[in-house]
């Protein structure tokens, strides 16, 4: 997969097939291609659903070509038409393949004319990356999934939301549901890639979204396991068994900032009471007694109305920067739209312009890990069946 020392590209000579249709499939193909690999993303004539699901540039909802959410997850990638039917021509493009990507369950699969098992003993080599809602075997295996149904019944949507329990369970933003199970998709593949080059036999990654999920629960699942207590949702805390003090305060600026207040550690306590000090704050918190993590709880109202008024006198950029002088774990919160101004994340080059299918060019967002022999980088997404002469052409004359 490298080229070597000076390769620029960790996936290149890596030859994808991807008959993924959902988006926690369509995310394993993009960090491969994002990174090099030669990603062929197959289609019926009409387009893969993601095609449908709005925004649409410039409002053209009836144009294949122009949805972000398509953009989103498929950058990179090469389109190939082919008509449901013709198995065959879609058995050929397989055969040609290193690692083949899907996202349905087995009756879908079997609905396609797709044996996996079967498809793995003709090609030895072939290493299958299946991510499907509850994996390919058990009585869900072929239950429908979303990225909310994910979070819900994997367990972390109860941990999300805010203290008013009268209200339901918040969903974040961003599909994370579709994005875990993507990422041990993506970590499957490379232990199956690792396992191929020692001994050249290919086989069938089965990750199921709903397993993916419910090992990401933080803290719900050991403190179910252990002390078997049940956690409660907090506004923008970590779930808790009991309330925690609350974390968010709003600066001179009208921003909000993030700091979690009591602190168990007594250097950093003593951190914050010496910048508190320096502002004629500090009154009480420099007492012995409240070097005792036990007397911080218990006192917290008390901690918390002095914090309040102390960054309700200074703006949020001076205190973010005054804090990570002082190694305090504080940041703003921020809009998604204001991380494309972040100067830490412009040096790194994190949003990369990318020539769109359409016209012009957007920032995209590039992979979250950075090799000492070079990177990659999100690619134009494919207009619809871009690359179907091309590919097939090539398959026939195999």
């Amino acid at each position: 997969m490298w080229d070597g020392p000076t390769g620029e590209l960790t996936y290149s000579g890596l030859r994808v097939v991807e008959l993924a249709e959902e988006a926690y499939g369509e995310i394993v193909g993009k960090l491969l291609a994002d990174e090099g690999a030669d990603v062929v993303k197959v289609e019926p004539p009409g387009g893969c659903p993601g095609r449908r699901i709005g925004p649409f540039a410039d409002g053209a909802d009836d144009d294949p070509d122009a949805s972000l959410h398509f953009w989103t997850y498929n950058t990179g990638k090469r389109s190939v038409v082919i008509a449901p039917d013709d198995v065959a021509t879609r058995d050929a493009l397989i055969a040609t393949a290193d690692v083949l990507i899907t996202s349905d369950g087995p009756a879908a699969l079997a609905a396609r004319g797709i044996d996996l098992d079967a498809l793995v003993a003709a090609h030895p080599g072939l290493i299958v990356v299946s991510v499907s809602p509850y994996g390919l075997t058990g009585p869900w295996a072929d239950r429908q999934s979303s990225d909310l149904v994910a979070l819900a019944v994997g367990g972390p949507l109860l941990s999300c939301g805010y203290d008013d329990h009268s209200i339901p369970p918040i969903r974040p933003g961003g599909n994370q549901g579709f994005q875990i199970a993507a990422s041990f998709g993506h970590t499957g593949l490379l232990l199956a890639l690792l396992e191929r080059q020692a001994t050249g036999a290919g086989q069938i990654v089965d990750v199921s979204m709903h397993e993916a999920v419910a090992v990401s629960g933080e803290l719900a699942n050991p403190y179910w396991f252990y002390p078997r207590v049940h956690l409660h949702r907090q506004t923008c805390r970590h779930a808790q068994p009991s309330p925690t003090q609350p974390a968010l305060f709003e600066c001179a600026d009208g921003v909000s900032v993030y700091f979690a207040l009591i602190l168990s550690d007594t250097r950093t306590w003593q951190t914050l009471v010496a910048w508190l000090d320096t502002m004629g704050l500090a009154l009480d918190l420099g007492d012995e007694a409240y070097l005792a993590l036990s007397h911080r709880q218990e006192h917290f109202s008390h901690i918390q109305t002095i914090m309040e008024a102390f960054f309700m006198m200074k703006d949020s950029a001076d205190v973010y920067r005054e804090a990570q002088e002082r190694g305090l774990p504080l940041g703003p919160v921020l809009s998604p739209e204001q991380l494309l101004e972040d100067p830490h994340l412009i040096e790194r080059e994190f949003f990369v312009p990318v020539e769109l299918p359409t016209a012009g060019e957007a920032l995209f967002p590039t992979s979250p890990y950075r090799f000492s022999y070079g990177n990659g980088r999100p690619g134009t997404p494919p207009r619809l069946g871009q690359h179907t002469e091309q590919e097939l052409a090539g398959v026939s004359d195999g």
